[in-house]
């Protein structure tokens, strides 16, 4: 789901294997991502998968660094996350969204070679998109819970309308 003007372009990893059945983005039952959405103020309420429609009327987009569905991102290649950073960049570049949001830390290093980037704003730029780095809302991410997942995607919200 996106479109031009967008205030941020959320991006996942890649699809998982629920998400490519269903054509959801974090369709699979369990992943963060649509609640933290909400508990953080990007959505007025609480989204399904199904609804992913929706989000350029909040201003909101979604898409995903590589395209190919795996059942866990580990099965990535470095060449498929470089391409897939390549692609996003193109993406951006036409799109020209306020933000990027790379929703997991590992997945943007991989993509633009950043081995350095830690999980908020970025320096990198493309084009005039700011970038921004969000903790992986899968639920094999132990180390944020929803609360604190929800505190940085705000943080960038806040940033998103101040802009």
């Amino acid at each position: 789901m996106v479109a031009d003007g967008l205030q941020v372009l959320f991006c996942g990893i890649n699809p998982g294997l629920m998400t490519a059945a269903t054509g959801h983005h974090f369709a699979r039952p369990g992943n963060r991502f649509w609640p933290v959405l909400h508990l953080s103020g990007f959505t007025p309420r609480l989204l399904k998968p199904a609804e992913q429609g929706e989000l350029p009327a909040y201003g909101l987009g979604i898409t995903n660094v590589v395209a190919r569905a795996t059942a866990r991102a580990d099965e990535l290649t470095t060449a498929e996350y470089v391409a897939g950073g390549l692609l996003l960049t193109d993406k951006v570049t036409r799109l020209r969204p306020k933000w990027l949001a790379v929703v997991g830390v590992t997945a943007y290093r991989a993509a633009f070679d950043d081995r350095t980037a830690r999980v908020g704003p970025q320096e990198r730029t493309i084009g005039d998109t700011r970038v921004w780095v969000l903790p992986n809302p899968s639920g094999l991410n132990a180390h944020w819970t929803t609360a604190t997942m929800a505190e940085e995607f705000a943080r960038l919200r806040t940033a998103a309308r101040a802009a």
